[in-house]
C-alpha cells in the first residue's frame, strides 16, 4: 500500500512551506518517525518525520514551495526491508554480477585495441618551430623583454595592459617597472562566485525587515551602563545561583526584568499599531533574538512579568538550546510585545537595530568595554555598555523613549534598589 505523506500544518498563520533539504534519496527504505526532510517556513525550520516504515518515494524537489497538506512523498509499506532478500534474489544477483565481469572483459580488450592504434598515429614525426620562427615570436610587437615580463608577472600585470616604449612597441624592463596595476584589472587570485536561493525563512526575515524600515518611523536613541553594581553581583553570587538553580546569572536576566519595570513606567512601549488603533497590553512578551543554525530567530518568553531572576535565565537557556538545535516551534516564536537582542556577545560596540514588526520598539546591547569616565570629578576606569533603544515614532514620542531608555539604565546601575528591593538573597532565591 502507497501511504501518501502530506505536509502538516506548522502554525496557524503558515500555508505553504519550502523543501529545503531531503534528507533521504529516492527509493531509499526508511523507518517509522524516521526524518526524512527539512522544510522551511517563514517562521521556522521542521523536520518532516516518516508517518511509516517503507520505501519512499519522492513528490517534490528541494527548493518546491508547497502547500499545507500537499503530498509530497509516497512510501510503499508493503515492501521489504533491504538485507531480507530470498536466495533466489542472492542467485539472481550472482548472474547478473557474471554477466557485468564478462561485458567488462570485453570493453578492456575494445580499449586496447584502439589504444594501440592512436599509438601508431603518434608515432609520425611533428613539425616544429625553426629557431628563426621562435625569434620572431619572441621579439613580436609590444612583446615584453625576458626582464620586464618576470617583473610584470610578479606584479599581477598582464603585458597587454602595458604601453611598450622600446623599438616597435616592445615592454622594456623600465615599463615594467613603472607599471602599476589598473583598479579594474583583475589580480591573480581566485575569483569565483556562488549562487544560490536564500531560504524561504531568509527571505520572509528579509522581507519584515525591509518593511519595517519602510512602514515605520524608526528612530534610535543612545544612552550608555556603568555595568560595574552588575558586575560586582554577578561575581558574589554567580557561583552559589549556579549550584542552586543549575543555570548561570547572565546578563539577560537583569537586563529583562529592567526592561519589565521600564515598560511599567512607559506602557506606549508596550504598545502596537493596527491600522487607526494603538493596542497596548498590560502583559510583557518579551522576545529575545538568538542566532541558530539558519539565521536570527527570536524566541518568546511569556509573561515575564511573572519571572524571577532563575525564572529567566532558565526560560533563556531552554530557547536558545531549541533554537540552537533547530527545534524551536513557530508558536515559541510568535507574538512578542517587546524585543531585547545582543549584538554585543558578537562584538559589537554599538549599532541600530531594527524594529521587530508588529512591535513597536527593541533594545540593543552592546559589548562591555572598560573605559575612563568622570565620577564625582575624578576619572575612574569601569566597565561600559552602550545600549540602544530603537522605536516607532508614530506612537512613541521622544520623551517616552529617552525616559524609557533612562529607567533601564537606572535599574542597571542600581540593581539591589530597584530590582531587587534591597534584597539580594531573596531575589536571586538563595
Amino acid at each position: 500500500m502507497a501511504l501518501e505523506m502530506k505536509v502538516p500544518s506548522p502554525g496557524e498563520s503558515i500555508t505553504e512551506v519550502e523543501i529545503a533539504q531531503w534528507l533521504v534519496e529516492d527509493g531509499d527504505y526508511v523507518e517509522k518517525d524516521q526524518a526524512v526532510a527539512e522544510v522551511d517556513s517563514d517562521k521556522a525550520t521542521l523536520e518532516l518525520p516518516a508517518e511509516a516504515s517503507g520505501i519512499i518515494t519522492l513528490k517534490a524537489e528541494e527548493g518546491d514551495v508547497v502547500g499545507v497538506g500537499e503530498v509530497v512523498c509516497l512510501i510503499d509499506t508493503d515492501a521489504a526491508k533491504p538485507g531480507s532478500d530470498d536466495k533466489g534474489d542472492s542467485e539472481s544477483k550472482d548472474e547478473k554480477s557474471a554477466e557485468a565481469e564478462e561485458k567488462e572483459r570485453q570493453e578492456s580488450t575494445e580499449d586496447k585495441k584502439d589504444s594501440d592504434k592512436a599509438a601508431a598515429k603518434t608515432e609520425e614525426p611533428s613539425k616544429s618551430s625553426t629557431p628563426s620562427q621562435k625569434q620572431d615570436d619572441t621579439y613580436a610587437t609590444g612583446t615584453p623583454s625576458p626582464a620586464a615580463r618576470k617583473i610584470l608577472d610578479e606584479k599581477g600585470i598582464d603585458s597587454k595592459d602595458v604601453m611598450g616604449s622600446g623599438r616597435d612597441g616592445r615592454v622594456t624592463k623600465e615599463d615594467a617597472v613603472e607599471a602599476k596595476a589598473s583598479m579594474g584589472t583583475p589580480g591573480t587570485g581566485a575569483r569565483g562566485e556562488e549562487r544560490k536561493k536564500m531560504s524561504m525563512f531568509r527571505r520572509k526575515l528579509a522581507e519584515r525587515l525591509v518593511s519595517a524600515k519602510n512602514d515605520t518611523a524608526m528612530l534610535t536613541t543612545f544612552n550608555e551602563v556603568d555595568m560595574s553594581p552588575i558586575f560586582a553581583l554577578r561575581k558574589k553570587y554567580k557561583e552559589e545561583f549556579k549550584e542552586k538553580h543549575g543555570v548561570s546569572l547572565g546578563f539577560m536576566s537583569f537586563f529583562t526584568l529592567a526592561v519589565i519595570r521600564a515598560l511599567d513606567e512607559y506602557p506606549a512601549v508596550n504598545s502596537m499599531i493596527d491600522g487607526d488603533y494603538q493596542v497596548s497590553y498590560d502583559f510583557k512578551d518579551i522576545s529575545i533574538a538568538v542566532s541558530g543554525p539558519k539565521g536570527l530567530t527570536v524566541p518568546v518568553i511569556r509573561n515575564a512579568e511573572n519571572l524571577s531572576f532563575r525564572g529567566v535565565e532558565s526560560e533563556v537557556k531552554r530557547l536558545a538550546i531549541k533554537a540552537r538545535d533547530g527545534k524551536i516551534t513557530v508558536d515559541e516564536m510568535t507574538g512578542g510585545t517587546f524585543t531585547i537582542t545582543n549584538g554585543g556577545v558578537f562584538g559589537s560596540m554599538l549599532s541600530t537595530p531594527i524594529i521587530n514588526p508588529p512591535q513597536s520598539a527593541i533594545l540593543g546591547m552592546h559589548n562591555i568595554v572598560e573605559r575612563p569616565v568622570a565620577i564625582d570629578g575624578h576619572v575612574e576606569i569601569r566597565p561600559i555598555m552602550y545600549v540602544a533603544l530603537s522605536y516607532d515614532h508614530r506612537i512613541i514620542d521622544g520623551k517616552e523613549s529617552v525616559g524609557f531608555l533612562v529607567a533601564v539604565k537606572e535599574a542597571l546601575e542600581n540593581p539591589e534598589e530597584l530590582l531587587m528591593d534591597g534584597d539580594i538573597k531573596r531575589s536571586l532565591e538563595l
